[in-house]
């Protein structure tokens, strides 16, 4: 087992240094410079949202070899970090460059109107000394506030502050990963759902130790993160935590540790994600805003993120929602990303208990290819954390629109499962074209439009749904060879319109269980061997 470990963690790192190839000639250099440089395309959200600008930094550089840096990747250079962050900021801020070298450190705390600069060939790479990471700090661990080892990269209650490539992030974790998988404690869950003061939930010792977030910045505004690449980090990669106005652009984020989520924007306004490229052992980018009762207590929603030209590989998720979000999340809009070999491309979890509400998110235009599990799910089942909240809660989830969504290879195409008590309601599926071995999946959904939806499934039927209300299914086609067009179950079922549709070539065109009341399902101008 220990050698498939080590294995494992090898090919891990060599995609990750594989990540961002080597730039050596001139023209390379100009461009990867050209990067900081590039204008961002406005945004254009169907929700109001500012346009972001990248904070701008005074005209000085403080080098980290001015201040006894040694780039021989042995050599420690917390201090040597600390004081060149230290003597910039105290004279008004500016850019702390980090030259080509190997650099070894413990955590980095950025303060106001600092820019972090890689440069080309510079790495990193960050020390797997547990006791480095002390003294504790206030940070957001699963949804639940707490004081924990400090990320690798930390900032807290700053403005104006920056992270800048081309250079990489090494979160070097395997020590971390290898101490705690499995025996990290779970005592801070019931601390936030008794109420125990924030102060006294203190953690990061041998006895209660806690994997830290790689990238963590703690009520900051105005932050840029830029051209570098990233990966092998003990917890959560980049993990925003009640920010405002949040850049995230051109970033390489490459890690296969457990939990290694890529970017978790939480409790956080005003996002914007652009060129992107995730290969990720977890979620790729997922909005969080809090666990059951902690989140309640804070109640700061998740809203304005845009997410576009992200290219996903391995993930669980390439856009995500929870399954922490009892804080809420709203405004989210997707447009022009590709997911290849991803579990899903859009991906929203949660469970009873949790309370919360999901809503308004858009998304288009997107690609997909060898989709490992549902291209698109809105789950309030995951089962994941089986943790009892205070009450039974259920969450929810409404208005979204998702439209011309293309590609093939997946397990299922579309997959709803809601409560009774909670259905999810007014989407809308619009040119969605898949070839999938299942189809549409739908428990529990009220006010639902398939628009133009063609799914291709290997077998069973194209829509299967159980208790489902008010349903339009428009302009959809059977393929040859599909079991049923409609399998419709479930006492709650009523209002099924299929419109201006061909079902002719379903081996039954609509089945419906002796549960389903008379009349749920009405066919208008639609091809029909029924």
């Amino acid at each position: 087992m220990n050698l498939i470990k080590n294995f494992c963690f090898i090919l891990s790192m060599l995609c990750f240094i594989a990540a961002a190839p080597a730039q050596s000639s001139s023209e390379q250099k100009r461009q990867q410079t050209n990067v900081l440089k590039e204008p961002i395309e406005p945004i254009k959200a169907p929700f109001p949202m500012p346009e972001l600008k990248r904070p701008v930094f005074p005209n000085r550089v403080v080098d980290i070899r001015s201040y006894g840096a040694v780039g021989d990747g042995k050599t420690k250079n917390t201090k040597a970090f600390a004081k060149s962050i230290e003597i910039c900021a105290g004279t008004g801020g500016g850019r702390v460059l980090v030259p080509a070298g190997k650099w070894l450190t413990g955590p980095i705390h950025l303060k106001s109107n600092i820019e972090l600069h890689l440069a080309e060939g510079a790495e990193i790479i960050f020390s797997d000394v547990f006791e480095d990471y002390l003294p504790n700090v206030l940070v957001r661990v699963g949804g639940i506030e707490i004081y924990n080892y400090s990320p690798l990269i930390y900032a807290r209650d700053c403005e104006n502050i920056a992270v800048t490539g081309p250079g990489k992030l090494n979160g070097n974790a395997k020590a971390w990963w290898d101490a705690m998988r499995g025996r990290e404690t779970r005592e801070f869950f019931d601390m936030g759902a008794s109420g125990v003061p924030v102060e006294e939930r203190v953690f990061g010792t041998p006895e209660a130790a806690i994997r830290p977030s790689f990238l963590s910045l703690v009520n900051c505004c105005n932050v840029l993160l830029e051209g570098f690449t990233i990966g092998s980090g003990p917890n959560w990669t980049i993990h925003p935590v009640y920010c405002q106005n949040v850049i995230i652009r051109r970033v390489n984020i490459v890690t296969s540790g457990p939990n290694n989520d890529g970017i978790d924007p939480d409790s956080c306004r005003n996002v914007l994600i652009e060129h992107c490229m995730f290969d990720t052992g977890d979620d790729c980018v997922v909005l969080k805003s809090g666990y059951n009762e902690d989140g309640w207590r804070v109640g700061m929603p998740t809203e304005n993120v845009v997410m576009r030209y992200c290219v996903s590989h391995r993930g669980h998720g390439g856009l995500v929602v929870g399954s922490e979000m009892s804080g809420d999340v709203r405004n989210v809009y997707m447009h022009d990303c590709e997911f290849e070999g991803t579990d899903r491309a859009i991906r929203i979890k949660s469970r009873r208990g949790r309370g919360g509400v999901v809503e308004n998110v858009w998304a288009h235009d997107l690609k997909v290819k060898n989709m490992q599990r549902e291209v698109i799910i809105l789950n309030m089942d995951y089962s994941s954390d089986r943790k009892q909240a205070a009450n039974e809660k259920p969450p929810v989830f409404r208005n979204f629109d998702i439209w011309n969504v293309t590609g093939d290879g997946a397990p299922t195409a579309i997959l709803i499962n809601a409560l009774e008590d909670s259905p999810v309601e007014n989407i809308k599926f619009r040119d969605i074209t898949i070839k999938s071995k299942r189809g549409v999946v739908c428990s529990n959904v009220r006010n639902i439009m398939f628009d133009n939806v063609q799914i291709t499934p290997e077998g069973g039927p194209l829509f299967d749904v159980t208790n489902g209300q008010a349903i339009t299914i428009e302009k959809s086609i059977a393929p040859e060879g599909t079991d049923f067009f409609l399998k419709l179950s479930g006492p709650l079922s009523k209002n099924i319109m299929i419109i201006d549709s061909d079902l002719t070539k379903a081996a039954t065109s609509v089945s419906e269980g002796q549960d389903v009341p008379d009349g749920a399902v009405v066919l208008q101008k639609s091809g029909s061997n029924r």
